[in-house]
């Protein structure tokens, strides 16, 4: 798939159905890929809008889009999480989230 990061703009929303079945909005944090899969990192929308929170919680899915439609599923292995967590720390490193 090739490097396909994407950083957004913070009117970028995803409302989250959790297990409780509670629903969250989160801002898209940014989208990166590991070979063929994509994954997001989402934030909780009320921690990135107060301005008093310095540290958010954040989600990471696998991500795919579907024409104008998206999906996200859970990640399910440690060793990928492991992957995604690696890519995350260099994401940091290269100052992908400067603006947050």
């Amino acid at each position: 798939m090739g490097k396909k990061e994407h950083d957004f703009d913070d009117d970028v929303m995803v409302t989250l159905e959790l297990d409780d079945g509670v629903t969250m909005d989160c801002e898209i944090l940014t989208i990166f890929d590991i070979g063929d899969q994509d994954y997001i990192l989402l934030a909780p929308q009320e921690q990135v809008l107060d301005p008093d929170c310095d540290d958010y919680d954040i989600f990471v899915y696998r991500y795919y889009e579907m024409g104008e439609n998206y999906g996200l599923e859970n990640i399910e292995s440690d060793e990928e999480m492991e992957r995604v967590s690696d890519r995350i720390d260099e994401l940091m490193d290269e100052d992908l989230f400067d603006n947050l």
